[in-house]
């Protein structure tokens, strides 16, 4: 017979009506009054039966189109009851990555981007010692905001500098894992406008590091003087020259020509070859330095090794521990600004400070030297205890 929407609407007999319009189609009516569709095909001499879904649900007009599209099937060669099982088989899982297993490979795919292996080893350090304890067992995409505050939280007023990188670090993971599609949607480690309304200020906010009144340093640096200790010259030396700890412990012999250090790009923060010019005294503290290693590659040497992380910052607390190694560049800068005509720009050049401003930044191309120079000869002379005129002269030749 020939199916129209108004005789399936009347058919209650039970039994099976074919679709004269398409053959193969049939619309079985149970006992119970429900239809069904059913497309009946025969394919390597066997017949099969093809369910196409209930009436109501299905109309005339859908059940025709879908014995179609199962007539197509078979005329490929392929079964479409098969084909629908494997359509709605389950894919494939989508392996599960760890949060250990990314970020410590993460960490050292990232290891060619950083200046030296110290701190990718810092970073594997924080992660291990923080985060791997709370979230390395668990898959990406599993890790939320209560995460990552119940691995800062503990340490995040005891330990501020710690937790800040920390945090940091996590976030960059979190961003590289979602880039890589192992997670979607918000990292919970953000700060802006996410976890800085969550966690209290830390009391690293807005402080600088403790730094030594300028007026006090000529009788501190007398006292460094006094020592004989490879410690005492590195510091002396590094607040000569207002330089960063981990530059002057690194400092190797092979850098220094005549008066001027230059130190290679991938030890300074700002990726840059940067030369320093040296006063007498810091000549006279590199040939003291020399004739107690006299072997080794670097500077300030134990052994044919570099000093200590941790060398210079424990003299200075044995000596005064409310100042930082890295606060005498403050001291520094305070001096020149208060004391002397040398312009903040050199002040600047000589801490390596990175220039905010673009434009002026694309003016300043020069290192200025040589201004520089009398500069640091002007503050080695304070720095011993020596009377400064406040306007600059040109010194002795060294």
């Amino acid at each position: 017979m020939l199916l129209t929407d108004y005789v399936v609407r009347n058919l209650t007999k039970p039994g099976r009506y074919t679709d004269d319009k398409n053959a193969g189609l049939h619309l079985w009516v149970k006992t119970n009054g429900k239809r069904y569709w059913i497309y009946r095909y025969t394919l390597a001499g066997k017949r099969h039966g093809l369910s196409l879904g209930a009436y109501g649900e299905v109309s005339l007009r859908q059940a025709r189109e879908k014995s179609l599209e199962a007539r197509n099937v078979i005329l490929k060669g392929n079964d479409p009851i098969a084909a629908r099982k494997q359509s709605k088989a389950p894919r494939d899982a989508v392996p599960v990555v760890l949060f250990s297993d990314f970020a410590l490979a993460h960490i050292e795919t990232m290891r060619p981007k950083w200046r030296n292996n110290k701190h990718g080893d810092q970073w594997i350090s924080t992660i291990k010692a923080y985060a791997l304890p709370v979230i390395g067992h668990l898959p990406m995409t599993e890790i939320d905001t209560e995460h990552i505050l119940k691995i800062l939280q503990p340490i995040w007023l005891t330990k501020p500098e710690t937790a800040s990188r920390l945090r940091g670090r996590i976030e960059k993971i979190l961003t590289a894992a979602i880039v890589r599609k192992h997670r979607s949607g918000f990292n919970p480690a953000a700060w802006k406008g996410h976890l800085e309304v969550l966690l209290p200020p830390s009391p690293r906010s807005d402080k600088h590091h403790p730094a030594l009144p300028y007026q006090d340093i000529p009788a501190f640096m007398a006292r460094l003087r006094n020592m004989d200790s490879l410690s005492a010259l590195a510091l002396e030396f590094c607040i000569l020259n207002a330089s960063r700890t981990s530059e002057v412990l690194l400092a190797k012999w092979a850098e220094i020509t005549d008066e001027t250090w230059t130190i290679p790009g991938e030890r300074m923060k700002a990726g840059k070859e940067f030369q320093l010019p040296l006063s007498r005294r810091s000549i006279e503290i590199l040939a003291i330095a020399r004739s107690r290693d006299a072997g080794s590659d670097y500077v300030f040497s134990r052994q044919g090794k570099h000093m200590s992380n941790m060398a210079m910052l424990n003299l200075l607390k044995g000596m005064n521990p409310s100042v930082t190694v890295h606060g005498f560049r403050s001291s520094f800068t305070d001096y020149i600004s208060e004391k002397t005509d040398f312009g903040p720009e050199l002040a600047d050049m000589q801490l390596a400070h990175t220039i905010a401003n673009k434009v002026e930044r694309a003016y300043r191309r020069g290192n200025l030297l040589e201004k520089r120079r009398l500069m640091m000869h002007h503050w080695s002379i304070y720095c011993q205890g020596g009377a400064v005129s406040r306007i600059p002269y040109l010194p002795p030749s060294i």
